[in-house]
């Protein structure tokens, strides 16, 4: 109820999904403010109750706190620079700016949790006591409230605007839920025990930080360097593709990431070569128009004519790709064609090798060159090796 509330307040053109980059700078600036707001009254709420109690473990989650609103402030600037239009130095805009803000947070994350986990091992070291009262309970019961909200809050925004930096914001603010209640929890054990739990309590919460941002970091470089697209994103670029009868095959296919609001698709498309080029092209174009449409994307498509409904040449694709399936079950042909002269057939086809395969691309396109031969010693081969994108 509040999450649609603040976002009908402040986001006219509200959706389900952000259309535009301003409109996503949009979710981006209420995203931002409501957590730096949130984040700031958390932490002033909580350095004032360190200093009634002298918690270390308290303080620990002030201070985490604190690095949440600085994250706020560099996902807004990262927000406003990867929200730029395009110009010609960056043809394809800046939306990689907002990974570069998230690998910033990150780095931020880290080395709070790295300086609370120093102070926690002192205060283990030499322990003071620790002070509990019944408005440090109340307020810290508060902050477990306020932040499982805020991870519902940033959840939503997130699949709206499909941003990484605010999932992992959301993710980062289901942590500090685990993180103040293991805190509340030592906190009354304290209290009705007598046991100095602060310092281990600091441990346990300055550790959790830093694995979190270690984990967020390790996402971000990778989205940063290249990685592949989500399987799902894949099933449903190929099941959208089969809807069109005149395409006959699908490969090379690759999607490149430039920001959450920035991808380009290309892929090459099989036709069969009895149709007309000027149809053959047609066909392609739509479906680059279609798929721009449905994938918010910028796709461009290669077409490759291939021969269809010719039984010898069917047959010899096939034998091609068990030879190539007897040298590794993994292996997968495509582009295939067929020239005959004299009796002798030459076989030209791309060879698809797995990236994790052990073998050096040379030596799998021989293996499977001499295995065609083997089996067939009219058939020679022109193999070129390739590794898939995906």
């Amino acid at each position: 109820m509040l999450t649609s509330f603040i976002i009908k307040l402040f986001v006219k053109d509200n959706s389900s999904r952000a259309s535009t980059p301003e409109l996503r700078h949009k979710y981006a600036v209420v995203a931002g403010f409501t957590g730096i707001v949130a984040n700031i009254l958390l932490s002033l709420s909580k350095l004032i109750i360190s200093l009634m109690s002298g918690s270390l473990a308290i303080i620990s989650d002030a201070f985490n706190n604190i690095s949440d609103a600085g994250a706020n402030i560099v996902s807004m600037i990262g927000f406003r620079m990867s929200s730029k239009h395009e110009d010609k130095k960056h043809p394809l805009g800046h939306g990689r700016t907002e990974y570069v803000s998230a690998l910033i947070i990150d780095m931020m994350i880290i080395l709070v949790g790295a300086n609370l986990l120093r102070s926690a091992v002192n205060k283990i070291i030499t322990p003071q006591p620790v002070r509990s009262g019944t408005v440090v309970i109340i307020i810290l019961g508060m902050s477990v409230v306020v932040k499982l909200w805020m991870f519902f809050f940033y959840r939503k925004i997130g699949k709206i605007i499909n941003s990484p930096s605010v999932s992992a914001t959301a993710l980062d603010s289901l942590s500090d839920v685990a993180s103040t209640s293991m805190v509340l929890l030592c906190t009354i054990l304290s209290d009705k025990t007598n046991l100095n739990l602060d310092g281990w309590t600091g441990l346990i919460v300055s550790g959790f930080i830093v694995f979190t941002g270690i984990k967020a970091t390790k996402e971000t470089i990778e989205l940063l360097i290249g990685s592949s697209p989500e399987p799902e994103l894949v099933s449903e670029i190929y099941d959208f593709i089969k809807k069109y009868p005149d395409i006959a095959g699908v490969h090379d296919l690759m999607v490149h990431d430039y920001g959450p609001s920035k991808k380009i698709i290309t892929l090459h498309a099989e036709v069969s070569d009895e149709r007309d080029l000027h149809h053959a092209h047609d066909v392609v174009d739509r479906l680059e128009r279609d798929m721009e449409e449905k994938f918010e994307c910028i796709a461009t498509i290669h077409l490759d004519p291939i021969t269809v409904n010719d039984a010898e040449i069917d047959k010899m694709r096939q034998f091609a790709q068990l030879c190539a399936k007897s040298v590794n079950d993994s292996f997968t042909i495509h582009d295939f064609r067929m020239k005959e002269n004299d009796g002798t057939f030459t076989l030209i086809f791309d060879l698809c090798i797995p990236s994790d395969c052990k073998l050096e691309d040379n030596d799998a396109a021989e293996l499977v060159a001499k295995q065609i031969s083997a089996q067939n010693p009219k058939c020679r081969s022109v193999i070129r090796a390739e590794h898939p994108f995906i």
